[in-house]
Parts: C-alpha cells; sequence; structure tokens
C-alpha cells in the first residue's frame, strides 16, 4: 500500500502522551517533518512548527483543531484495530522517525507503542522519553557511545546474538520476554557492536546518546 505521506527527510512524530515545548524543539531541528498523531494535533500546533500531517482514527481531535489544519493534511483511519502510532508509521514514508509524546502517560499506549517497533521492523524509530531513548535494533548494528554508558537491550520475541563493547557479551544467551533479558548493560568500549539472529530486540540508552543512534541507524540503512 502506497503511503499516505512521503518525505525524503526524517520525520518528528507527536503523540498525545507526556511531551514539552523543548521536546519538540530537540527533535524537530533534527527532523524537520513534523506528523501529528490524532489528538496530539493541538499541542503540534501550539508549538508554532508547521504542521505537514494529522494521521489516526480522529476520535481524540477536537473540531476547532481539525478547522486550522487544512483539509489535505488531514488522513483520518477510522479502524479501532490497530493504535493511532501503528496508523502513523505505516501510513507515512520517511528515513528516520524520532518520536516524541509517546511515553510517560498511559502505560498500556506506552507499552503498544514498543510492540509496533517490533512488528515495523523496516521503520527506523527512536522514541524519546524523558530520561531515556528506546529503538528496536537491526540485525547488524554498530555505535560509538562513551565508555560507561548504559546499554539496555529487551527481547519482546526470542531472539540471540553476538556483542562486542559490553560489559556483559551477549553471546550464547537466548533471549525471550518471558525468560532472559538484558536491561543494565554498559559499554566498556568506545564502540559497541551487535549481530543478532533476526528482529526483536529493543535497546534503551541515555537520551544523551540520541544524536550517536540517529548517526548509527542512518549508517545501518
Amino acid at each position: 500500500m502506497e503511503a499516505l505521506c512521503q518525505f525524503s527527510g526524517a520525520v518528528t512524530l507527536l503523540g498525545g502522551g507526556i511531551a514539552t515545548l523543548r521536546d519538540v524543539e530537540e527533535s524537530h531541528v533534527r527532523a524537520p517533518n513534523l506528523v501529528a498523531a490524532d489528538g496530539a494535533a493541538r499541542f503540534a500546533l501550539e508549538t508554532g512548527f508547521d504542521l505537514k500531517a494529522v494521521i489516526g482514527d480522529f476520535d481524540s481531535i477536537d473540531q476547532d483543531t481539525r478547522a486550522l489544519i487544512p483539509a489535505d493534511r488531514q488522513h483520518p483511519i477510522p479502524e479501532q484495530d490497530s493504535t493511532d502510532f501503528d496508523k502513523c508509521l505505516r501510513s507515512v514514508s520517511a528515513p528516520l522517525f524520532l518520536c516524541v509524546g509517546f511515553t510517560g502517560s498511559r502505560l498500556d499506549h506506552e507499552l503498544a507503542v514498543y510492540n509496533v517497533l517490533v512488528r515495523r521492523p523496516e521503520k527506523r524509530c527512536i522514541v524519546i522519553g524523558p530520561t531515556d531513548i528506546c529503538f528496536h535494533l537491526p540485525e547488524r548494528f554498530e555505535i560509538d557511545v562513551p565508555e560507561g554508558s548504559r546499554f539496555s537491550l529487551f527481547p519482546l520475541r526470542a531472539v540471540s546474538g553476538e556483542s562486542e563493547g559490553l560489559r556483559w557479551p551477549i553471546g550464547g544467551i537466548e533471549f525471550a520476554p518471558w525468560s532472559r533479558v538484558g536491561t543494565s548493560n554498559e559499554a566498556v568500549a568506545s564502540r559497541v557492536s551487535l549481530s543478532l539472529s533476526g528482529p526483536g530486540m529493543l535497546a534503551i540508552l541515555p537520551r544523551a546518546q540520541l544524536d550517536a543512534v540517529i548517526e548509527a541507524l542512518r549508517a545501518a540503512g
């Protein structure tokens, strides 16, 4: 299915969770195409940035907000079998998504976001929270981070792999959400390399490593 919106540059995807103006500004300077999920459109307009599109089931966007958005930038998808986050990702073509406003509010909504990251591994997405960032790991991944930086791994399906540069190497470990996870690992070298058996592994790093993760995901293709 052809995407509703196509961007050659990175997208800031704004959700209805907790986000500050600073969050949007820091994301927008790196990903200048602003797309809102449903009711987050109101906050997107309040930031003063150009809202490129609003996508969702439109059950939380008010009519006053809709009146301020050109009709050709509104993309309602009425089905209730997927989340607004999923609707946005599958409807937008972009090389990278920086996702703000998808953490810190309802836990069930936040967990659904991480589920979508794993179900759509072809999308390069970084979910940005107040302290951490989370993203789905490509099967081959290398990143330069400061020694001592936290580098947590959390599987959402059975997956294994090899690593270099982590305090606790992952070789020989069968990860799964119902058994072994890899939280609180850390870098012991300036470069961390991972080779995974397949999709399903999330990485959680400090927010300060956002630019390093962006560079690494772009290099991963």
